[in-house]
């Protein structure tokens, strides 16, 4: 079966550079056309399904591609962005003056720590991995619609690389990864695939 792994479309606190985790932040205009663009490269795609997290960035980004496809959208709470506990909405540049010790402490080894009040990278793993094995489960062809983190820890898992070097699987805002997985193997076959998008559209 293939499985298509979807970053939702960009936000105003994407754009903003503020963290998301849990927030349900809407689409921003541009997102929406991210959005469009990503389901016209996705519309001859054969899916048997199609599952995304709740939060509305990622479920809105799932209806644009669904709408042609045409299938019952299934959420799954394991699929949610990592939940950043008290960082959420805060950008960068604010944290490294409030909490410079521990961004560096999460700098050096991402999986060796837990946002305050949210969640750890291993945590996010275990949940999103669960909400994966359900829909592999199923046994056909499925499009995924998620987060940054999110599809991050699952690629760390199929990759069987250390959460450590997450970093590596980080994709961007609506772009597709192509994950093929046949006799119990997984390969992938596109990583952060964003070619759908104007240059204008990447930054």
């Amino acid at each position: 079966m293939q499985l298509i792994l979807i970053r939702h479309g960009e936000t105003l606190w994407n754009k903003e550079g503020r963290i998301q985790g849990t927030s349900d932040i809407e689409l921003s205009t541009v997102g929406i056309e991210q959005a469009r663009l990503l389901a016209l490269s996705l519309k001859d795609q054969p899916l048997g399904a199609i599952h995304a997290s709740p939060l509305k960035r990622a479920l809105k980004t799932a209806e644009i591609i669904n709408e042609f496809h045409r299938k019952e959208i299934q959420t799954h709470q394991d699929l949610m962005e990592m939940d950043q506990g008290d960082f959420e909405g805060f950008s960068f540049k604010e944290l490294m003056a409030r909490q410079k010790e521990f961004l560096n402490k999460w700098i050096a080894d991402p999986a060796s720590v837990q946002m305050p009040n949210g969640e750890s990278l291993v945590q996010l793993q275990e949940r999103a991995w669960r909400a994966l094995e359900k829909i592999i489960n199923q046994e056909e062809n499925a499009l995924v619609v998620a987060h940054n983190f999110t599809i991050a820890a699952i690629l760390c898992r199929i990759r069987k690389i250390s959460l450590s070097e997450f970093r590596s699987t980080c994709v961007g805002t609506a772009s597709k990864t192509i994950v093929l997985l046949q006799d119990g193997e997984a390969v992938i076959e596109a990583l952060n695939d964003r070619s759908h998008l104007p240059e204008t559209s990447k930054k």
